[in-house]
């Protein structure tokens, strides 16, 4: 097994700290090989995606079960058969408290969670008489919000909580969730199922003694569904699925293009590039728990950064070592294989002069995550200034994040987190401002529209403001 690098500040300066423009058109030759099998002909993967998206948008229904058929492998016999029933979801949950009652549990302990803490977060409407007469805002939920789920490689129940949850706790009534059905089943994850059922009967339990008559009616569809296709329907609408304000969720690379691709025919919440991670630990840390942390995020793909900062040379030696024993401890080659890659190649640990020049390379690198496992993490924390998720001691593990801790753990990557947030409330809200002056305040302020309005040479602006100058007005 070749061993873990370490490298100086500068020398990370020059690589592993050095954020590239995320090239969504690169593929390796594999992918290169299937686009051309499946098109016919070389095309980039976000020509694919156009080609994808175009055939939703004018050809609806039909064009799911084509591509649904040719890049998944799952043979659908209706449009109708995307549909996963109501029933078929509460038979996932019920048979999981049979058959897994403490993964049943765990799932109930993480939706608690996650509401919890985002029913804490302010969204509030609100009027000022400060400015004469009314002026506010309105905030009100979206509308139709669609969920991707991934569950290509793995089942993701833990998306499907941490996406929808703030959504319900935001007021949003109509969800429509896609996640790709597997070649082995034809069918979506059980756990996911039961993921969405839990997130169903929130959402019922929440609106149940809330709903009136003038209430929109609730929805809650989920479909068997995944990548470009799924995004290009929940953005234009088919016959079968309804169309969207918003998509959130990751996924791969088709469906990241696919997101960008769809924006400004819906809202997106973000693009999303591989996961990554920066631990920054001093002597006091537990090497092994530090190795693990670094080791859970490089097993997701050969893509993944994780990096660790520190400022003793001895200490970074003790985690390359147990990097190097719980590498081989991962029980399939596949996740070796994987997380040495990303590890070698993305990741490794960096030897900083002091704390202080651990937290500002941590805080310019603005990663999606930072792991503080330090004797003092509370002095540092003021010192990241931009990062996804910040996680405080030892003790707030980011694989506690990952699942249970509350806060989403969908959050901004590629440096994105120097302008972006994870996912919470606010994204699943419109602001609508509302103007209501008394004619006192409009004549006190329409004289100095009329300036502003003549200023910019727009004639009939000025007059406007000019006409409300007159106290009969």
């Amino acid at each position: 097994m070749v061993p873990v690098p370490i490298y100086t500040a500068e020398e990370a300066l020059g690589s592993i700290l050095q954020r590239k423009p995320l090239d969504l058109n690169q593929v390796s030759a594999l992918q290169q090989e299937r686009i051309l099998k499946i098109f016919g002909e070389a095309l980039s993967p976000r020509e694919a995606v156009q080609r994808i998206l175009e055939s939703v948008r004018t050809q609806g229904d039909i064009a799911l079960l084509d591509w649904t058929a040719r890049l998944d492998g799952v043979v659908v016999d209706s449009p109708k058969a995307l549909e996963v029933p109501a029933a078929e979801l509460d038979h996932a949950l019920c048979s999981l408290e049979k058959t897994e009652p403490s993964l049943y549990e765990a799932l109930h302990i993480a939706a608690r969670r996650i509401a919890a803490f985002h029913e804490e977060q302010p969204v509030n409407s609100w009027f000022t008489t400060k400015l004469g007469g009314q002026v506010g805002q309105l905030v009100r939920p979206l509308q139709a919000v669609g969920f991707y789920v991934p569950g290509g490689n793995a089942a993701l129940p833990s998306t499907a909580l941490m996406t929808m949850i703030p959504a319900i706790v935001a007021g949003c009534r109509r969800f429509v969730v896609t996640s790709p059905p597997s070649r082995e089943s034809n069918d979506i994850s059980p756990v996911t199922l039961a993921a969405c059922a839990l997130c169903k009967q929130m959402l019922e339990e929440r609106h149940r003694h809330a709903l009136t008559k003038r209430d929109e009616a609730l929805s809650f569809q989920v479909f068997r569904l995944g990548g470009a296709q799924a995004i290009g329907a929940m953005a234009y609408g088919t016959q079968t699925l309804p169309r969207v304000d918003k998509i959130v969720g990751p996924g791969n690379l088709y469906v990241t293009l696919a997101k960008r691709e769809v924006y400004g025919i819906c809202d997106i919440d973000g693009i999303y590039g591989p996961t990554e991670a920066i631990v920054v630990a001093d002597a006091f840390a537990n090497a092994e728990l530090v190795a693990a942390d670094l080791l859970a995020q490089a097993e997701h793909d050969e893509a993944a950064i994780p990096i660790l900062l520190t400022p003793t040379r001895t200490f970074a030696e003790k985690v390359r070592e147990a990097l190097q024993r719980q590498l081989a401890s991962l029980p399939t080659a596949a996740a070796r294989q994987r997380a040495q890659h990303a590890i070698q190649r993305q990741g490794g640990l960096v030897v900083c002069d002091d704390l202080e020049a651990c937290a500002k390379l941590c805080s310019d690198f603005a990663a999606e995550h930072v792991s503080l496992s330090v004797n003092q993490p509370w002095d540092l924390v003021s010192r990241i200034h931009h990062a996804g998720g910040i996680f405080v001691g030892e003790s707030s593990g980011e694989v506690l994040g990952d699942y249970v801790a509350g806060p989403s753990h969908v959050m901004p990557t590629g440096g994105s987190a120097r302008y972006a947030s994870p996912i919470n409330v606010w994204d699943f809200v419109k602001i609508t401002s509302v103007i209501a002056l008394d004619k006192s305040t409009a004549r006190e302020v329409a004289a100095a529209a009329e300036k502003i309005a003549a200023a910019e040479r727009l004639d009939a602006h000025a007059s406007a403001a000019k006409q409300r100058l007159q106290k009969d007005s």
